[in-house]
């Protein structure tokens, strides 16, 4: 019995020793806000305020959504990876923003936020739900398994001719991973708000300039989807103050 509680009374003290010399864990509570934008202005929902990139006409964009998942954030080689990482960002609310918020970071400081636009092919070739993920959205396709990474629809004027504008990428292959690095004079400690622009332009305008008129609707193509997402590919970029 004697030894018993005399190894019972080292093992409390070195754990108590352990706690005090090394002590609760810090974690960080992230919030990324993403904001939709055309070009370096806020987007501006139903109204013909947007030129055609390349062609004649102004159009309007009367809904805007994508698919953001596998957010990771990395320090040194140490990751943190968010589990059921599936988030539908919309943008249909006044201040035109979208955020994300990851509690618990136990990560002293950041160097990358990577996720992808779309979804990955695992999650993408499966009817579970997780996350935002809802194979009875309308953000599911209804003729396959499978999700729309990127919906833009709207509208196309040119003259008095008015047709409407509906582009609905998805496939898994066109699923783009996106890579932001933070600079080192961010401070990464306690509640840390990141933004983040989302620049609708860039899907008409980004390594492929796209005449609306003469592609006015994007679904099933795979060349079309794949030009498209690698347009959206270049979208979201850091916002730092």
């Amino acid at each position: 019995m004697r030894n018993w509680m005399t190894a019972l009374a080292i093992l409390l003290f070195v754990g108590g020793a352990l706690f005090f010399a090394l002590g609760p864990q810090r974690t960080t509570t992230i919030t990324l806000t993403f904001h939709a934008k055309m070009g370096d202005h806020p987007l501006v929902f139903d109204e013909f305020v947007y030129e055609n990139p390349a062609g004649r006409g102004t159009f309007r964009v009367r809904d805007f959504r994508l698919y953001l998942s596998n957010l990771t954030l990395s320090q040194d080689g140490a990751l943190f990876a968010e589990p059921d990482s599936y988030h539908l960002l919309r943008f249909d609310n006044p201040e035109t923003t979208h955020s994300i918020r990851l509690n618990d970071i136990p990560l002293s400081s950041i160097e990358h936020i990577r996720f992808m636009i779309g979804v990955d092919p695992e999650a993408n070739g499966s009817i579970q739900a997780r996350g935002d993920l809802d194979p009875n959205s309308q953000m599911a396709w209804n003729w396959e398994v499978g999700y729309k990474f990127v919906v833009m629809e709207g509208t196309l004027r040119i003259g008095e001719e008015v047709s409407p504008l509906v582009y609905h990428v998805g496939f898994s292959e066109n699923a783009r991973e996106v890579d932001i690095q933070l600079p080192p004079d961010i401070v990464v400690e306690g509640d840390v708000d990141l933004h983040m622009n989302v620049d609708v332009a860039k899907l008409f305008d980004g390594p492929t300039q796209v005449d609306l008129r003469m592609l006015s609707s994007v679904k099933f193509n795979r060349e079309d989807a794949a030009m498209l997402a690698d347009n959206y590919a270049v979208m979201i970029t850091p916002m730092f103050k």
